[in-house]
């Protein structure tokens, strides 16, 4: 039994159930044939219950004499049955043993219910202080949600914790998670000094969770401050990793792969980054900086001293230029015709020419990942639609070196490849049609070499 099942007061003079000096039996029924009888005394039911009082007052006609008692009948479910008669044996006793009974999170709901119907004050308090202090799990706060938005007002401080959050604190919390998200995992430790790549990766989770738009709305929207704020960490990590990127040049073999472990992280943070920038209306900023820093990344990584090393961080280095790639092929970032053009003329050689070397490094065993057939078919997609886009000439300069190239089988630009040739003698026979009537005039070429030989 509980720490009630005495059945004392406070005072230890009267007891539930002692039936020499009880004035009131209280009856609980049940549906299913469950009879129960409690010998208790008015002046410990009524001060400490309104429904008793008032059930035991001249206004009540329904009270029944029962051996020269009054008699009070209640019908029940089943299921609370156990919280009623727990709820009258903690009517006998002090307010420490009441805390003290309420050793669960169900049985502290199931007795507040019963006291929310009995009107007992003091037990509520108690059921509602208890809830509100210890922590609960999954099932007990669906519980909760489901059960104490209709006992009213007396229960709101247990539903604080649930309750929204003012636009100012998720916006503290979202840029300090923001922060933890993009510091090297080296920089965050726990009290006891361990590293917590844990919580790095517990924030960036979280972030991206803030910012879902799933079955309900995102957390917050992006506003000004927030996309300020945003950026400022953006070009931090970036400027970072292209400082760190370059610093491999001039560290020893023996040193590569601490080296390459503080690059690696940078890298897959930019990816991780790429991921938010768009639900943030921040894309165009990686776009941006990458179409400008694509020519310096590019000849760190081709290096001599590079050439045959870093191979997880050069395809991750593909995987981000991937993703840039295809927000500029599929139109989700705009940019001019000569970033675009710059765009493919520096990625399409490199990637054309590392993947066949991470190919071989997976091959031989040498590393564990490799350009896998989803991300070779986005590059691929995302090439075909830049090329498509860009002005006649220069998708003519792009195809005719990848024709020249050994590497034609990828990116496989044949798409590309016949959609000019389809445009190309279509838009000479416009040309010529519109010519018609002109008489002698000089094709314009608009800048393109030998466009009509």
């Amino acid at each position: 039994m509980d720490n009630v099942s005495q059945d004392k007061s406070v005072e230890g003079s009267i007891n539930l159930g002692e039936r020499a000096t009880s004035d009131v039996v209280v009856r609980l029924r049940t549906g299913d044939g469950r009879d129960e009888w409690f010998y208790c005394h008015s002046q410990v039911l009524c001060p400490k219950s309104k429904y008793f009082a008032a059930r035991l007052s001249d206004d009540w006609p329904t009270c029944h004499l029962l051996d020269s008692r009054n008699c009070i009948e209640l019908v029940l479910p089943e299921s609370e049955v156990d919280y009623y008669v727990t709820l009258l044996r903690l009517l006998y006793v002090g307010d420490v043993l009441i805390m003290d009974a309420l050793h669960s999170v169900k049985k502290a709901l199931g007795i507040l219910k019963v006291a929310m119907k009995l009107e007992c004050d003091d037990i509520v308090a108690n059921c509602v202080q208890y809830l509100e202090a210890v922590p609960w799990e999954e099932t007990e706060e669906e519980e909760i949600l489901k059960t104490l938005p209709s006992l009213g007002p007396n229960v709101l401080p247990v539903l604080a914790r649930l309750q929204p959050v003012d636009a100012d604190s998720v916006r503290n919390v979202f840029i300090s998670a923001l922060r933890v998200a993009t510091t090297s995992a080296e920089k965050c430790f726990a009290f006891d000094g361990s590293s917590t790549r844990d919580l790095k990766v517990s924030a960036q989770e979280q972030v991206e969770y803030m910012l879902a738009e799933d079955d309900d709305a995102p957390l917050l929207v992006a506003d000004d401050y927030m996309k300020s704020e945003f950026k400022t960490y953006f070009f931090e990590l970036f400027e970072s990793f292209k400082s760190e990127l370059s610093s491999l040049l001039s560290i020893e073999a023996i040193e590569h792969e601490i080296f390459e472990d503080a690059v690696l992280e940078k890298v897959s943070d930019l990816l991780w980054v790429s991921r938010i920038l768009p639900k943030v209306g921040l894309l165009n900023e990686l776009v941006s900086i990458w179409s400008q820093s694509s020519t310096d990344l590019i000849s760190v990584l081709q290096s001599s001293k590079l050439s045959a090393v870093f191979w997880d961080t050069k395809l991750k280095v593909v995987e981000l230029a991937s993703k840039v790639l295809d927000a500029v092929g599929f139109g989700t970032s705009i940019i001019p015709a000569d970033q675009r053009t710059h765009l493919v003329k520096s990625w399409l050689p490199y990637i054309r020419d590392i993947k066949p070397l991470l190919d071989s490094q997976f091959s031989d065993g040498k590393t564990t990942l490799t350009m896998d057939a989803e991300l070779c078919q986005n590059i691929e997609s995302a090439f075909v639609s830049l090329i498509l886009a860009l002005p006649s000439c220069e998708q003519a300069d792009i195809l005719a070196d990848w024709l020249q190239t050994e590497q034609t089988r990828y990116p496989d630009l044949t798409e590309a490849f016949e959609v000019w040739c389809f445009r190309s003698k279509a838009a000479r026979r416009r040309l010529s049609s519109e010519l018609n009537g002109l008489g002698n005039v000089t094709l314009p070429t608009s800048g393109c070499k030998n466009l009509f030989v």
